[in-house]
């Protein structure tokens, strides 16, 4: 169910409270929560995901991403989460779409090669061509 990006995070579509639990047992150390509350009438409070993860020893992070886009804000958000995990991350949303488009959004603005992350992206199933142009802008502001 954990698709790997790379060796440093995962992502998967809405996880549920077994599923940290197993993200645990897999050596994951770090949650990003990237769905907002009540999107789904099925999906878990963020809270109730935290609260367990951090009860297993794990961080939580909600970086909560719309259907209405990203923000500079939330990519920075991202980046430094991305910076202070201290082993491998599991982001997670509706799908895993918005997971991994803000990981690469995230990656470009440290300076990863757009071509890089769509490789990566692509074998875990994903696309990153509806963001390819912010991905080419952040990456060559670096």
């Amino acid at each position: 169910m954990f698709k790997k990006l790379d060796d440093t995070i995962f992502v998967s579509p809405q996880i549920s409270p077994e599923e940290v639990q197993l993200a645990a047992t897999q050596g994951i150390t770090t949650i990003i929560n990237n769905r907002p509350d009540h999107e789904g009438a099925d999906q878990p409070e963020s809270k109730e995901l935290e609260a367990l993860a951090k009860s297993l020893g794990l961080k939580y992070k909600a970086i909560p991403v719309t259907h209405a886009g990203f923000s500079t804000l939330q990519i920075d958000e991202m980046v430094i989460a991305l910076s202070q995990a201290e082993g491998p991350i599991l982001a997670f949303c509706r799908s895993g779409t918005r997971s991994t488009l803000l990981w690469a959004l995230a990656q470009a603005k440290l300076g990863v090669a757009p071509a890089e992350l769509e490789a990566k992206a692509e074998t875990a199933g994903y696309s990153l061509t509806s963001i390819r142009a912010m991905l080419d802008m952040l990456a060559s502001a670096k």
